[in-house]
């Protein structure tokens, strides 16, 4: 027995002259090592037997590559957990340990087998290969194994048990088997997902049979035995096998070298976070007219995600903007140039498509830009201080006709609003329960309207004459009475529906509406939601409401109506409505003793001349030309055109006063709209790698809003640009813009890589140069 104790005191011997060591006893004849090892590399290998005979080497406290280059009639055992490498270029030899493997474990392994008796690291098993001429390479482990394992693998058997690994996801960790062109895989428990050429299969007779003659080898020389029963589950495995070269070529086609740099690798190097790369080849360095880019800022040109997904269209960057500049009252202002409702509508009931948009929402949560639209909800606007002496008709008091009579009156236009009902405020007033809305909010919101010179006709029913009438003494006559209808399909039995839309008309008004002990409803809307919100209100014991898809309510309404003990059933086509309930076209049938309907409403427009101008879309909406008109000086807005959201009514009452008002001056300038700042030019490392994640006041996420589309002012241009040719303007205004001087600049495209607005944009240089042998010409 050759023993070595590699530390003596404090000296440690090294790796070279342990390995001369080890060298000069096999040359002795000798074939037993115990080898007390502190950390030294390529214990046992590449070394044999003159006469033939195994070498036995038991190893403690190993470094990296133990059995590395291991030949035939070499047997090591390590008693526990060593480092990288394990068994790397094995060749032949039988290398046991009975703890983990660190990184690599089998790599490039051509022969002989390789028992891990615990996990091994990343990249095990890659690029195991076998030659036809020798017995191929096995390597076995019991638990599981890290990332990129057997990438690259040409050969061989590997076993992965999975046993003692429930904690992981896979136990081949992620991205395993990338570049796999041969050898097989036998795993036990859940993988990643596999490579396009790489498949899974079960495991047939001779796989079995593989597994059975080794397993029991395996677990004994890993001291557990034990585990033998609960591995021999064959149902429990799989094997991984990568494509024939037949199977390969009836893959797509893999993309272009050009197209896989520019989608699938790591973009860049060192400055690809700040300089994106077009990938095109750049001949010269230059400055001016010879620069193959040249930057624009951009600023405001493009609209924020957030505005654009608006429908009303404010620009909630524009406002943060204003509040980080201190202009707080500036800000609040803003809002209200947009809409009339920023607190019963932006801050209440409105979905904030907004906030799905936000930028912010892919780094960690989005802008609280809903409950910033409370801080313009009680603030008071001046009314115009000049007058046009024209007039406008409005027909119809709910958002959309509010929204444009709130536009036309701020500039200066005399509006008076139309309608039947006792009070003004359509769905906000009469529909939506009072517990999503407050009431006292919606009436201050409502008197700053009229305080702008908006005068109110309630209880005013308008027909045909009556309309006739407003054409004729206003300027310019504005329908906007929305869905004032309920809608239902021609069910047999419809008789016995009662439309939800009065029924929560008439919850609103204070009455209390006939309401059974169980209710359904149909329909699973934002509307569906109030109805079941209202039937609760109005003493109904049980609740169902069924539509024919996932319902499309908001989740808070949803979570308050199944809170209440609501059910949801969907898909749910109805069929039948009888006093007894309601029958789906399934065959399922729903007890109830009253059925509501609350799928959406369209609008009523009798009181239209029977004009042929006038175009409809099944009869029921108007479908105006791109100013909103249906007819000289008559414009429409909200749900008489589609049904919409609140927020969907505001813009298109906007965009109708804005036609309006066009109108009315004799001029055609078309409604201002921006295309939406592509993603690409945002550079959004800057607020990632900041720490405002903590949501706090509204106001305060002007530190958190990345202000996409719209300079910011925080002058990271300015202080990357590398040849200093960038430098910012102070105006008396207290606005400001950058410039770039061309004679500075050599297009390098960092102000646009580093700006986190999206305001900087490279641009070919408009300026052709041709280029000549003898040096650059014009």
């Amino acid at each position: 027995m050759f023993k070595i104790e590699t530390m003596k005191g404090h000296e440690r011997m090294s790796t070279q002259d342990l390995l001369l060591a080890i060298e000069q006893a096999v040359k002795n004849g000798e074939t037993e090592f115990d080898i007390a090892a502190s950390g030294q590399h390529d214990i046992g290998g590449p070394l044999w037997n003159a006469d033939g005979k195994t070498l036995h080497f038991h190893v403690t406290n190993a470094g990296q590559r133990v059995g590395s280059m291991c030949l035939p009639g070499t047997e090591i055992v390590v008693d526990e957990s060593t480092s990288a490498d394990v068994g790397w270029l094995n060749a032949g030899g039988l290398i046991t340990v009975k703890g983990d493997a660190g990184d690599t474990a089998g790599h490039c392994s051509s022969g002989g087998k390789i028992y891990i008796g615990g996990r091994a690291g990343t990249r095990s098993g890659s690029l195991m290969k076998h030659d036809p001429l020798y017995e191929e390479p096995e390597l076995w482990i019991l638990k599981n194994v890290g990332s990129f394992s057997f990438e690259f693998m040409g050969g061989g058997k590997a076993v992965v048990c999975g046993w003692d690994s429930e904690e992981f996801e896979s136990v081949l960790g992620e991205r395993p088997c990338v570049g796999m062109v041969g050898g097989v895989v036998y795993v036990r428990g859940p993988i990643d997902q596999l490579p396009p050429d790489v498949r899974p299969h079960a495991l047939d007779d001779d796989d079995i049979a593989f597994l059975q003659g080794g397993m029991g080898a395996f677990l004994a020389a890993v001291d557990h035995a034990d585990l033998e029963a609960e591995l021999s589950d064959w149902s429990a495995w799989q094997k991984l096998v990568p494509l024939t070269a037949a199977e390969k070529a009836a893959l797509p086609k893999p993309e272009s070298v050009r197209d896989f740099r520019l989608h699938e690798w790591v973009k860049g190097g060192i400055f690809s976070d700040v300089a994106h790369d077009d990938f095109a080849v750049h001949a010269t360095l230059s400055h001016g007219d010879y620069r193959l880019r040249v930057p624009s800022w951009d600023n405001a040109k493009y609209a924020a995600p957030c505005e654009f997904s608006c429908p009303t269209g404010i620009p909630t960057q524009r406002r943060y903007g204003l509040i980080r500049q201190g202009k707080t009252d500036e800000a609040i202002q803003l809002e209200l140039d947009y809409t009339p409702f920023p607190g019963s509508v932006c801050g209440s009931v409105c979905p904030n498509p907004c906030m799905d948009g936000c930028t912010r929402g892919g780094i960690d949560f989005p802008i609280q830009i809903g409950d910033l639209g409370y801080l313009s909800a009680f603030a008071q606007v001046e009314p115009p201080k000049t007058k046009t002496g024209k007039t406008v008709a409005v027909i119809g008091g709910g958002v959309a006709g509010l929204s444009a009579a709130w536009q036309l009156a701020r500039k200066g236009h005399t509006v008076t609003v139309y309608d039947d009902a006792d009070h003004i405020g359509g769905k906000l007033e009469q529909v939506i329960p009072r517990g999503r809305l407050s009431h006292e909010l919606l009436e201050a919101e409502l008197k700053r309207i009229e305080g702008v010179g908006v005068t109110f006709v309630s209880k005013t029913k308008v027909d045909q004459a009556k309309f006739a009438e407003l054409q004729k003494e206003n300027d310019a006559v504005i329908v906007a009475t929305g869905g004032t209808k309920s809608r239902y399909f021609p069910w047999e039995g419809v008789e016995h529906l009662t439309m939800g839309l009065e029924y929560l008309k008439a919850i609103n008004r204070g009455e209390h509406p006939a309401t059974g002990k169980h209710v359904v409803v149909i329909g699973a809307g934002n509307s569906g939601m109030d109805t079941c919100r209202g039937a609760y209100d109005m003493g109904a014991e049980t609740v169902v409401a069924v539509d024919v898809q996932k319902p499309a309510a908001f989740a808070d309404e949803i979570a308050y109506v199944e809170g209440r003990g609501g059910k949801l059933v969907w898909p749910f086509f109805t069929s039948k409505i009888t006093p007894e309930g309601v029958y789906g076209s399934d065959g399922r049938f729903i007890p109830a003793d009253q059925v509501i309907v609350s799928i959406g409403e369209e609008p009523v427009l009798d009181f239209l001349p029977d004009d042929e101008r006038i175009q409809y879309f099944r009869k029921s909406w108007l479908v105006p030309d791109k100013q909103q008109s249906i007819l000289p000086g008559v414009f429409t807005a909200g749900d008489t055109i589609k049904p919409g959201r609140l927020t969907d009514a505001i813009g298109s009452g906007r965009k109708a006063a804005w036609y309006a008002d066009q109108y009315l001056n004799g001029t055609a300038e078309p409604f201002p709209e921006k295309k939406k700042v592509p993603a690409e030019q945002l550079s959004t490392a800057y607020f990632e790698r900041c720490h405002h994640c903590d949501l706090g006041d509204p106001a305060d996420d002007h530190t958190r809003c990345v202000s996409c589309g719209t300079c910011r002012d925080c002058k990271m241009c300015l202080e990357s640009c590398p040849e200093e040719a960038i430098t910012r303007i102070q105006h008396e205004d207290g606005s400001w813009e950058y410039q770039s001087d061309p004679n500075r600049c050599i297009g390098c495209g960092i102000c646009a890589g580093v700006c986190p607005c999206g305001v900087w944009t490279l641009k070919d240089n408009p300026v052709k140069i041709p280029m000549y042998s003898t040096g650059q010409q014009a």
